[in-house]
């Protein structure tokens, strides 16, 4: 039984540049939360594009990373998100209205090589 966009579940993936980890995190909740999901990604810091290295890996699974653009947490501020997942933001993501908050600590992967990222 397919959803109603309203029934679904709003995420918000916050990293600082939303060019790798965020980025991801969003492909891959479009990927394995088709129809419970809506997923969003920014970063307090937008640094305007995705990371090639990102884009590589997630076409090594089939998903094209290459039709998202790097946004920033300001352009969701009127969005009411279920769940906020920071990756490696902390306190330099402001307040998003949210129903739960959690920190997924995982490493910025922008400067790693190209074997490490998964």
């Amino acid at each position: 039984m397919r959803q109603n966009s309203w029934d679904m579940k709003k995420v918000l993936f916050a990293c600082v540049e939303n060019s790798c980890r965020s980025q991801m995190a969003e492909g891959f909740a479009n990927i394995h939360g088709t129809n419970i999901l809506m997923p969003f990604s920014a970063g307090s810091k937008a640094s305007g594009e995705v990371n090639n290295k990102a884009v590589s890996v997630m076409e090594e699974i089939g998903y094209d990373l290459t039709k998202h653009k790097s946004k920033g947490l300001d352009e969701f501020s009127d969005l009411k998100f279920d769940y906020l997942i920071t990756l490696g933001c902390k306190d330099k993501c402001p307040n998003i209205e949210t129903k739960l908050r959690k920190e997924w600590d995982i490493p910025d992967p922008k400067n790693m090589n190209l074997e490490d990222f998964f």
